[in-house]
């Protein structure tokens, strides 16, 4: 269900990104306000490029979100305080045991509500979870903040 929804999400904000360029070159005098000679072939054009988007939506969240392992020895109960703390030192907030969110609102409605990265202990360290492209940032800051690198 999570995934059908982050799908229906994407391909919203795709097409409302597409009708809002595409208001704004029509209301400018850039494009013709007939949609027949804005695309070659009209209406069939617009079906081809929202059917473009749903297949795009229906990607997005199996290559976008993903897990990532973080190396860490010792008692989970003591990297928690470490972990927390390289989570705030990127902006965000702890949202439950082991859940996070962005603390900017912008940067939550950037990402439609979807930017929740959570944390487990898994054998040999913690796994997160979350998009992918916040995931590298925090993975490496959690990792340098709970390892001593010879720092």
């Amino acid at each position: 269900m999570t995934y059908l929804r982050r799908a229906v999400k994407y391909f919203l904000q795709i097409t409302l990104l597409f009708v809002a360029i595409i208001g704004v070159l029509m209301l400018s005098g850039m494009v013709s306000k007939d949609v027949s000679v804005a695309f070659r072939n009209g209406w069939t054009s617009i079906a081809y490029i929202f059917g473009l988007f749903a297949v795009m939506s229906a990607a997005y969240p199996f290559f976008g979100y993903g897990k990532r392992n973080i190396r860490a020895g010792g008692d989970p109960a003591e990297i928690w305080p470490a972990i927390d703390a390289a989570m705030e030192a990127r902006g965000y907030v702890k949202e439950g045991e082991g859940r996070y969110h962005l603390a900017s609102a912008i940067n939550r409605a950037a990402r439609l509500w979807e930017d929740t990265i959570t944390i487990t202990p898994v054998l040999g360290g913690f796994q997160a979870e979350g998009l992918v492209r916040d995931l590298s940032r925090v993975v490496m800051s959690i990792d340098h903040k709970i390892n001593n690198y010879g720092n």
